[in-house]
């Protein structure tokens, strides 16, 4: 379900455990590819300076439809928690 909070942004869970994406603010992207990670969301997420952010896209027909940032040492963890079990197996037979 998608709800509107008192700040007027959106957002939306599924499940009580899951937790949910809303729209933090809208961001122009320059003639050289660049944009600028507004101060209170590199805040939120603990964005410093030399941080690598892996870009992660998702498509829809043939067309990307929704682009994330994920901290690449929270990616990496990620990677290893999903694969670690499967490796484990392939490597015992």
């Amino acid at each position: 379900m998608v709800k509107k909070d008192k700040n007027g942004s959106f957002s939306g869970s599924g499940d009580k455990g899951m937790g949910c994406c809303k729209v933090e603010s809208l961001i122009s992207v320059d003639e050289r590819g660049q944009m600028v990670l507004p101060k209170e969301i590199r805040d939120k997420a603990k964005i410093r300076a030399g941080d690598k952010l892996a870009v992660i896209s998702w498509e829809k027909d043939g067309k990307v439809c929704c682009i994330s940032l994920i901290k690449a040492e929270d990616f990496a963890e990620m990677v290893k928690s999903l694969l670690g079990p499967i490796m484990k197996e392939i490597i015992a037979r």
